[in-house]
């Protein structure tokens, strides 16, 4: 499994945006259409919403990629 952790700048991001930010997608459009295939996850469950607030301490998986959103340093 591979694993990215990224330093949220900010209260919370966009889960499209945090796909497009972490390189799995070229825009929050794609970013979008990812979410809505059904593919990922947050904290374990399945996320639908494109738009969905991510905070500090969530886990985001889509396949074998984590995504851990830690608070800024």
């Amino acid at each position: 499994m591979q694993h990215i952790e990224f330093p949220l700048e900010h209260e919370f991001v966009e889960l499209n945006q945090l796909l497009k930010l972490v390189g799995l997608c070229d825009s929050g459009g794609a970013g979008k259409m990812l979410v809505a295939s059904g593919d990922v996850s947050v904290d374990g469950m399945q996320e639908l919403r494109k738009t969905a607030k991510i905070r500090a301490g969530q886990r985001v998986r889509i396949g074998d990629i984590e995504i851990e959103v830690v608070a800024p340093v």
